[in-house]
């Protein structure tokens, strides 16, 4: 589908795109490029925009993942501050200490799960004693 008229560049389709990502619907998105909804709804359908609009979100969920690793040295240290705050109620002190020990055991089981999970692809892809293969 060759899109034909206002807005032809491939440029202002991917500015449409990114547009569409930050606003709450197609009618703002278009508006805020100055396109109209229809033809913004056209590009849509278009494998090009299509890709455009997918790599903005990877991209803006990559920024969201980003900025959210940031806060994780901020959160830890809040954490442990209203777990160990005598004057905190203990409900909040249990529920800080019950947060810290679900993550701190899932980032181990984590790393439990990569390891073993590498060691038995290495015994897998290792030839057994009579010189076969674990799969054939």
């Amino acid at each position: 589908m060759e899109i034909k008229g206002h807005g032809t560049k491939f440029g202002r389709k991917k500015e449409a795109a990114i547009a569409a990502l930050t606003q709450r619907n197609i009618e703002e998105a278009a508006k805020s490029v100055g396109i109209s909804p229809t033809t913004l709804l056209s590009w849509t359908k278009v494998p090009e925009f299509q890709a455009a609009y997918r790599e903005a979100r990877r991209a803006a969920y990559s920024q969201a993942v980003a900025r959210l690793q940031q806060g994780t040295t901020a959160a830890a240290t809040t954490l442990l501050k209203v777990m160990l705050d005598q004057g905190t109620p203990a409900s909040v002190r249990v529920r800080a200490a019950e947060c810290i020990m679900n993550h701190s055991s899932r980032r181990s089981r984590s790393k439990t799960w990569k390891h073993e999970s590498a060691s038995w692809s290495a015994r897998r892809k290792a030839p057994r004693r009579d010189g076969r293969r674990e799969d054939p």
